[in-house]
């Protein structure tokens, strides 16, 4: 599955959260959809409680390659260690 091309579609379509703090908040509250997260993130730490959290409360978890296509897909010039999804809409499609 190509999470860059669901997070684009989220982006256009419905509604996303964009960094570890805004997706931590969107888990916790349990309005994320699917979270993703990129494995090149340095150090670590930023995001290790993100999968954790995401089994916790049933969330879908997903890793990708690369945090600057990451931010890319979800509309920002700068590189982003993790999206969540909120509102799939068309993208869940």
């Amino acid at each position: 599955m190509d999470y860059y091309s669901i997070v684009e579609k989220a982006r256009k379509s419905g509604k996303i959260e964009k960094g570890t703090n805004e997706v931590t908040k969107a888990i916790e509250r349990g309005t994320a959809k699917i979270v993703v997260v990129a494995r090149d993130v340095s150090p670590k730490e930023i995001v290790q409680h993100i999968p954790l959290l995401c089994k916790e409360k049933g969330i879908e978890y997903a890793e990708v390659d690369s945090k600057q296509k990451l931010g890319i897909a979800a509309g920002l010039h700068v590189s982003c260690s993790s999206v969540a999804v909120i509102s799939e809409e068309k993208s869940k499609k």
